[in-house]
Order: C-alpha cells, then structure tokens, then sequence
C-alpha cells in the first residue's frame, strides 16, 4: 500500500529590519559624522536666516567757512560780467567822447540793468570828471568808473547777516521769492554757510505746495547735520514755521531758518500767506531777517517781484542768485535803490558752497576786470 505524502512549504527567511546608521563622531557645532556601508556623510548645521542690514548712515559734511568766498570766486564772476566792464572802460577810452560816445556809455549800463535813474546820474558825474581830467589813460579812466560804480552801489549800507541767537531763542531767518529763483537752494546753502561758521541749524520746510521742495530741503540738511521740520504736502505752511521755531527752542540752536511757498507773484493769497506765516513766527521769536531771493538774469522783472513781497513782509535783504551766468550785474544797482535793501549774499555757482556774503569792492573789481 502507498502512502502519498504532501510536501511541507518552505518558510521564508526573517525579515532584518535595517539598522540605524553609527555614529561615530560628533563634531563642534553640532555636525554629526554618519558612516553608511564605509561611506562618510556630512549633516551641516542648520542655516539661520540673514538678519536685515540697516542702510548706512549719511556721511555729514564739514562745509568751509563764509569768510573770504566771494574772493575765492571772484575768477567766475569776472568770467561773466568783464564784457560790460570792458565796454565801458573801451567806451572811456576813447580820444574824443562825443554826445554819440555817451549815448553808447548810457546804453550799455541800461543793458546791464542798472536802471534809468542811476545810468543818468553815473553818465552826468563821468562827463564832468572827464572834462576835468582832460586827457587821461585807462589806468585813470578804470578809477573814475570805480569809483562811480562803488557809489552807487552804496559799501557803507549794513550786509550783516543777523543769525546769532538771542538768549534762549534762536535767530529765524525767513526765506521769500518766486519758485524758479532758486529759493529752496538757497535755503540748503546757507544752512551749510552757518555750519561752517560753527552754528547749529535747524530748517523748517513750510513750502508745502510744491511737491519736492521738502524732500530737496531734507537732502540738504542731511548732508550737514542739520534737522528738518516738514509736514504733507499741503499742510499749512505758517504751522510747519510754528512748529520749526518751537524745536529751535526746544534743541537750542542757533539759527532757525524757514523756506516759504513761491508761487507766481501776482497770486494775492500768496502775499497774505506770507504775512500770516511772520506773524505766526513772531508768536515764538524774533524774525531777524526776511531774505528775498531774486534771479540775476530776470533783470527789470526781478524788480516787480521784489516791490510785491517787500509790500506783504519787511523785506531785510537780497540774494541775487545765478549772478555768475550774465552780464547783467547792474541788478545789484537797482534793487538796492528801489527797495532800500542792501543785497546781502550773492549765488555764484551751481556748487553747495558758491553761495558768499556780498562784498561791494570784489564785485566792481569783478566787473572792470585787472
């Protein structure tokens, strides 16, 4: 009898759950070394996220002083103003100056924007000079026009700038003119000139109806340290002036220096805005100067804005800007006269320190060349 027997299955082999790489080495930082079938692996630390970098700090400039600008750029000014010089001195110079001769000699001190009043009376106190002379020489005739020139430009009339503080208040400077005169530039360069004298200045920036004169106010005062006070645009100008003065105060500067809105001159409500704006200030302080700033290339034009603001604030002085680009220097002639306000500072150049104290001798040397 045969016995069938089923063959048993056979059982697969366990399973080995795999093991745990070994480590072998740890090392600083917390870099664990790993072997896997005699293979090394680097675990890098875990990256920290960067930590954000604050921008630079603005590198403050140490400006020159004021003393002796106008010297040191005596070269550009005489570049742009020896052909009205030159003229005159050509005009002089002639063996037989007849009525035609002084006609000319008239037309070129007009031409130059010295006004009709002062042309008439230089032209009249020449005559009677050359007369006396007789026969003269350039060297003679280049002293009688200085001299003429000086006098009417007046050396004796006070171009003391008034910033120095009273006490524990700060002298305000308040800064008028019509946009396009380089009002806001003149703000930031003179702001640079006292600081260089050794003052601390503060700007308040109440043109606050142009768009980018606070922030080219701001990149001015950036440069030299000097702190502004700005609001939105549109905000009331005599509140940013209000509130400039009151941190002068507060921070005990030496100068509080405010730049106004310029819109066109013949705007009624910007004149009263003006007013409003010293008045508000004097609230606080003392308005020491009130500094109109006309462009030398406007000529007679120049002097219908200057009659308009000298009618809404108390206009203590000029600065004529852009004075090194024309021939027309005769602007510092009229203005003074018509107004009653010496020009006090004078802009010369396109650079941050070409703004300089008027010096009367320097400018008529400028004129009439060496």
């Amino acid at each position: 009898m045969l016995l069938l027997l089923r063959p048993r299955r056979r059982q697969a082999p366990p399973v080995v759950p795999p093991q745990a790489p070994e480590v072998t080495d740890q090392r600083p930082g917390g870099t664990a070394v790993v072997e896997e079938d005699a293979a090394t692996t680097t675990i890098p630390p875990p990256v920290r996220p960067a930590e954000p970098v604050a921008p630079p700090a603005p590198v403050i400039e140490i400006p020159p002083p004021s003393a002796g600008r106008m010297v040191r750029l005596r070269a550009r000014l005489a570049r742009s103003q020896t052909s009205l010089g030159r003229g005159l001195l050509d005009l002089l110079s002639r063996d037989r100056l007849d009525d035609d001769a002084w006609d000319d000699i008239e037309d070129a001190l007009i031409t130059a924007d010295v006004g009709v009043t002062p042309t008439q009376m230089m032209t009249e106190e020449l005559r009677t000079r050359v007369k006396v002379l007789g026969s003269r020489d350039r060297a003679e005739v280049r002293g009688l026009l200085r001299e003429q020139l000086l006098a009417q430009i007046n050396p004796d009339l006070d171009r003391t700038l008034h910033t120095s503080p009273h006490g524990d208040r700060p002298a305000v400077v308040l800064v008028v003119g019509v946009n396009g005169t380089g009002k806001t530039t003149t703000t930031g360069k003179l702001a640079r000139a006292l600081i260089g004298d050794g003052r601390k200045v503060l700007l308040g920036a109440a043109d606050t109806f142009r768009a980018a004169a606070a922030d080219q106010l701001q990149t001015w005062g950036e440069r030299v340290g000097a702190e502004v006070v700005r609001k939105d645009e549109g905000a009331d100008p005599a509140s940013v002036a209000f509130d400039a003065v009151s941190k002068g105060i507060t921070d005990k500067v030496d100068t509080v220096i405010v730049d106004t809105a310029g819109r066109l001159h013949t705007k009624t409500g910007l004149m009263d805005e003006l007013g409003k704006v010293k008045r508000v200030i004097e609230k606080k302080a003392t308005v020491d100067e009130v500094l109109l700033v006309l462009d030398a290339t406007t000529g007679q034009n120049g002097m219908r804005q200057a009659q308009v603001f000298a009618e809404a604030v108390n206009v203590t002085g000029i600065v004529l800007t852009k004075l090194d680009g024309t021939a027309k220097g005769g602007i510092v002639i009229s203005v003074q006269r018509e107004l009653g306000v010496p020009v006090k500072l004078v802009g010369l150049g396109e650079g941050p320190d070409d703004l300089a104290p008027f010096d009367p001798e320097v400018f008529v040397d400028a004129i009439l060349g060496d």
